[in-house]
């Protein structure tokens, strides 16, 4: 088994494990997660000794061979299927070896070990990782060198995934799949024979690949049973018990001190107080969970309000060089669309992004959009739309020069950039952060239409549930290319399939997707259109449920904020009477009894009405929650 004891590990003055320890046991699939930033890559150079712990031990069992994935991609000459049986170096030595063995003992040992090894069989399983992660035949002969970074990426998972190691380290291995090869990889993962340890931000695949869930916060390691939805309700479980036990031990503590205060200095009573402060100094205290700071955004509301629909292109055909990506494109998009361009890479999805937000010119047909229609545009590659040498601050003076710094800086400040990280160079953001920064850009002049191409590429789970908050949130249309199936199955109400050379509708959901691409994936071939999954209902019926999902979230919201303000002004209202009943004066002589009793009476009913406001707060966040699943 996996064991982690009691690791210390710092980066100049920060700590990112504080005496963190865990046991991961043979053959368990475990899901990693945590903020950006808290140390998982870092645990996992630990766990494969590139780094060295300041304190504490990591036990590994001798015999096991560990895997992690690359941060570099493969590159040369060699052909795909040539680069992943390379990966095996023990296979690849043994095979060279039987080319020039002449010892006729060393080379029945050489074919045993062959044998043992499936090496009659390695080809078909390095060909068999290439395809489920979009390589056809074809371009598995072809030479590595001859693929962009992103698709050399997916070779050196495949290199990683065939030598099958014992423990398996993956770090976002998602990154640089589609949608397409990341549902493969979830299947694939399922029947790992081997330990997975994943860190992912994908929730999909969090909940389907994994049986354990290891949270990384705070310097701390804590190992969930079940899927990330089960982790997240369980250790939401755990913090509403630990905040009402620390609000009991507070009441508690209040009490003891409202009797020392009180007899203190009587004679009689003297030795009772002594006693109540040697027993509040023996409560052991139940610390407050330091939550890390949340992230949250907005995406404004479009003005003025156009008209349907949108941008409409007729006979439309779009590619480079001369050569159509796609062909013959008749669309329509109307101002309440939420639209997810499915279908594998290399087809046109991003091209079709990029059309739309005025990027590409036309090869043929024609295009007709409102003149006042404003375009939002997050593009795939952050390094093409940023200016890395500038600062937040900068680049956003840049988008809006005639405004006052503190509009800019409030325009920042609302998708979390403080005066500090206003003024950080952009190149030395994380990618995260640049995100962030992408939408503060993209949306500053209040769009009609958000185009998002991969916007989930390095944000944490937290982070992409605001940002399905933010694009529900909003009132004008969406279109979503993206990896993360959670993310489309909660925004998107119109699915279009980008495929060989043409956009067509998808009548079904994210479940009807996965069994069309299960059904590819059985039998090599495309499945039938009568294959498409029919739960969809018409677009026409989509378009208005969704709508009507929208405006129901936007009035729960407005009811869960007038909730919040009620709890805060009684919160206040019982800590100005509780002030009122522990004031010492109160208590002199014989006291204001009327007085005193008058204070419990108006507490008593502000308890009842708090208790009223938080259930009707749970009530509302219920529903609320329930809505965005």
């Amino acid at each position: 088994m996996l064991r982690i004891d009691q690791i210390i590990y710092r980066i100049g003055p920060r700590t990112l494990f504080d005496g963190a320890s865990v046991t991961v046991n043979p053959g368990h699939r475990v899901g990693f997660v945590g903020r950006n930033g808290t140390g998982k890559t870092t645990l996992l150079g630990l766990l494969t000794g590139a780094i060295e712990p300041d304190g504490g031990s990591i036990s590994v069992p001798s015999r096991w061979r560990i895997g992690i994935t690359s941060q570099e991609a493969p590159d040369g000459p060699e052909s795909l299927i040539d680069t992943v049986l390379a990966a095996d170096k023990e296979l690849a030595a043994l095979n060279a070896e039987a080319e020039t063995a002449t010892d006729p003992d060393r080379i029945a040992e050489i074919h045993v070990r062959l044998g043992d090894m499936g090496a009659s069989r390695a080809t078909a399983k390095a060909a068999r990782l290439l395809a489920g992660l979009g390589f056809d035949e074809a371009a598995q002969q072809s030479p590595c060198q001859s693929f962009s970074g992103g698709w050399r990426m997916r070779v050196a998972l495949a290199a990683l995934l065939f030598t099958e190691p014992d423990l398996l380290l993956l770090d976002e291995p998602t990154n640089h799949l589609d949608l397409e090869a990341t549902l493969w990889l979830e299947s694939y993962l399922k029947n790992y024979p081997g330990t997975v340890l994943m860190v992912s931000h994908d929730r999909d695949l969090l909940n389907r690949a994994v049986e354990e869930i290891l949270h990384l916060e705070n310097g701390k390691l804590t190992l969930y049973s079940g899927n990330y939805d089960r982790f997240e309700a369980t250790r939401r479980m755990h913090l509403a018990q630990n905040e009402k036990q620390r609000a009991k031990q507070d009441v508690q503590k209040q009490q003891i001190m409202k009797f020392v205060e009180r007899f203190r200095y009587k004679a009689t009573k003297a030795k009772q107080a002594q006693s109540r402060l040697k027993m509040l100094e023996r409560m052991e205290p139940t610390p407050a969970h330091r939550e890390e700071a949340a992230t949250n955004f907005t995406f404004p509301a479009p003005k003025p309000v156009l008209a349907s629909p949108l941008y409409t292109t007729d006979d439309v055909s779009i590619g480079y060089d001369g050569t159509a990506v796609i062909e013959n494109l008749s669309l329509r998009f109307d101002s309440d669309d939420r639209i997810a361009l499915i279908g594998a890479n290399g087809n046109g999805k991003s091209t079709l992004i990029k059309l739309l937000a005025g990027r590409m010119e036309l090869m043929t047909g024609t295009v007709a959009k409102s003149g006042k229609l404003r375009v939002g545009y997050f593009a795939q590659h952050q390094a093409d739309e940023l200016d890395l040498d500038a600062t937040p601050l900068l680049a956003m003076t840049r988008k809006r020069p005639n405004e006052t710094p503190g509009q800019v800086r409030g325009q920042l400040g609302r998708f979390g950039f403080g005066e500090e990280k206003a003024e950080t160079k952009i190149a030395d953001l994380s990618g995260g952060e640049k995100a962030r920064l992408l939408f503060a850009l993209m949306s500053v002049d209040a769009p009609h239409i958000l185009l998002l191409d991969e916007p989930t590429n390095h944000l944490d789970i937290v982070s992409r549930e605001a940002l399905v908050r933010s694009i529900n949130s909003f009132e004008g249309a969406v279109v979503i290319v993206s990896h993360d199936p959670h993310l489309i199955a909660l925004t998107a109400d119109r699915f279009w399939l980008v495929a060989d050379g043409r956009v067509t509708p998808f009548d079904g959901d994210m479940d009807d997707y996965r069994t069309l691409m299960a059904g590819r994936g059985a039998s090599g071939e495309k499945t039938s259109k009568s294959q498409n999954g029919q739960r969809g209902g018409s677009k026409k019926e989509r378009r208005r449920e969704g709508a009507e999902k929208r405006q129901a979230r936007k009035a729960l919201k407005s009811e869960l904020k007038s909730a919040e303000s009620a709890i805060e002004k009684l919160e206040a209202k019982k800590e100005e009477l509780n002030d009122a009943i522990a004031d010492p004066a109160l208590y002199q002589d014989k006291g204001d009894s009327a007085k005193l009793v008058a204070l419990q009476k108006q507490l008593g009913q502000v308890v009842k009405d708090l208790i009223a406001a938080e259930d009707r707060w749970t009530k509302v966040q219920e529903t609320l929650d329930a809505a965005d699943a």
